[in-house]
């Protein structure tokens, strides 16, 4: 058995799939456990135990549009609309806190209200932060490139965004913005003395900001003090330990839940895991931790098989931000950590959050398709039934040689030229020749274009690539 999984994995489009899988999987366990837990709430304000339902339905299909076109679109419009992109995120940052334009609901402006839509604008610069800092940084990998190059502008904009967030007031997606910006600067080569500085800093920050307001200290109040008032700010959170310990091993069985009915607040959103736990028992619970995990190793193969520095960034900190989301919505409904409302990607309900996480799995989705070996099978016409039912464009060719000409086109400002092959500098295009002879590359020049103190962490292909197929040019 293990054999015959390892030959599958061997495939070329081993990670693609995976990366689908998992994220259908997700979505109708999400869906499912959504109609489970909303629909006591849902009949008893709007009349009809589908209502949420609905509503989770519909953003699943926006997301599944997303999903496609983000598979669609080519990696070099992505890198060129990123920063308009993360400029209009920003800009809607600001316009939400307007009173008249955002929407305010339960002491907190972080909604547009379209209709029967309600779309928060934080959500989407998870991505865009994400898209923007991977264009970034890859962009400025050069021998010459200092500190200065990592930092600026990137934290002082992602420094800008989590305190736009932080006036909604919103510390969760703060929380996970800030997630988001570690990651950047750790696969980015930001030095580890530095690294551990600002990480400080900015736990620091975080805890400072837990303990401003009256519901957050009363959140790390009570994760400190489990016993203290048990139908007061601890009821939440005893109350999930309950609908767990209820599940057992098998659990009560789908539909069946006591908590949803009204003993648990937000069963359907933040402590969505606990309903899983007392529907599905122990079993559901291992199930969406093994999706997740599957995910974190599908996430690093793809960010360590890529050859494309940007793709070895943004997928190494698409997959951080992601995974640390869960594990931090799952640590505190399981009372390991202070309740901070991050969502369970993909599960728990939410429209902005579900369709802008499988817009965030398209793209990884994308990035699967360009490895080397998925390139080369995908142009000898080894596309499979999905890629072909889709009709998906073919992936690009990644060149190392003109993405160093693109680089430096870029630094000193010249507008793009045609036949600029030719006008390549002598070492740049010998790399060229090599590349397109069948000659193995040499990892000190072309796929590191840092020096070792600020050398990239978004791991180098390291794997063996001895003929021009396995690099993603067919013969």
């Amino acid at each position: 058995m293990s054999t015959r999984f390892g030959a599958w994995l061997a495939r070329p489009l081993a990670s693609f799939h995976l990366i689908v899988t998992i994220a259908t999987l997700l979505t109708v366990l999400g869906l499912v456990m959504v109609l489970s837990a909303s629909s006591v709430e849902a009949y008893a304000e709007a009349g009809s135990a589908y209502s949420l339902f609905v509503q989770q339905a519909m953003f699943a299909g926006i997301g599944c549009v997303l999903f496609y076109l983000a598979l669609r679109i080519p990696l070099k419009r992505l890198r060129q609309w990123s920063f308009p992109l993360f400029a209009l995120s920003v800009l809607a940052l600001v316009l939400v806190l307007i009173p008249g334009i955002g929407t305010q609901a339960q002491g907190a402006r972080r909604w547009f209200v379209l209709g029967p839509i309600s779309i928060q604008p934080s959500e989407f610069v998870k991505v865009t932060l994400v898209v923007w800092g991977a264009h970034l940084l890859a962009s400025r990998r050069s021998e010459t490139a200092g500190l200065r190059d990592i930092l600026v502008p990137l934290v002082p904009a992602g420094l800008l965004v989590c305190l736009l967030v932080v006036r909604q007031p919103n510390l969760s997606t703060t929380i996970a913005l800030g997630i988001v910006l570690t990651a950047l600067l750790w696969f980015g080569g930001l030095p580890v003395r530095l690294f551990v500085t600002i990480a400080a800093s900015g736990l620091v920050a975080a805890l400072v900001l837990a303990l401003s307001a009256g519901y957050r200290s009363d959140r790390m109040r009570a994760f400190f003090n489990p016993g203290d008032d048990p139908q007061g700010i601890n009821y939440q959170a005893r109350q999930a330990l309950y609908s767990l310990a209820d599940g057992g091993i098998w659990g009560r069985g789908l539909g069946q839940s006591r908590a949803k009915w009204s003993y648990l607040p937000n069963s359907h959103n933040d402590f969505i895991f606990a309903i899983i736990g007392e529907e599905l028992g122990f079993l559901g619970c291992a199930l969406v931790l093994g999706l997740f995990a599957l995910f974190v190793y599908t996430g690093l193969r793809i960010a360590s098989r890529s050859a494309d520095p940007f793709l070895r960034l943004l997928t190494a900190t698409a997959t951080t931000w992601i995974t640390a989301q869960a594990l931090i919505n799952i640590g505190y409904v399981v009372n390991l950590l202070p309740v901070t409302g991050l969502q369970l990607p993909l599960v728990s309900a939410g429209g902005s959050s579900l369709a802008i996480t499988l817009f965030m799995f398209g793209i990884l989705a994308s990035a699967a398709r360009h490895e080397p070996e998925a390139v080369a099978a995908l142009r000898a016409g080894q596309d499979g039934r999905f890629s072909r039912l889709l009709r998906l464009p073919k992936p690009e060719v990644y060149s190392p040689a003109r993405a160093g000409v693109a680089r430096a086109r870029a630094a000193s400002g010249a507008p793009p030229r045609r036949g600029a092959a030719a006008a390549l500098p002598s070492r740049q295009a010998a790399a060229r020749r090599t590349l397109a002879g069948g000659e193995p590359r040499r990892r000190g020049q072309e796929s590191r274009g840092t020096s070792s103190a600020r050398a990239t962490r978004a791991w180098e292909p390291n794997y063996p690539m001895p003929h021009a197929r396995e690099r993603g040019r067919p013969r």
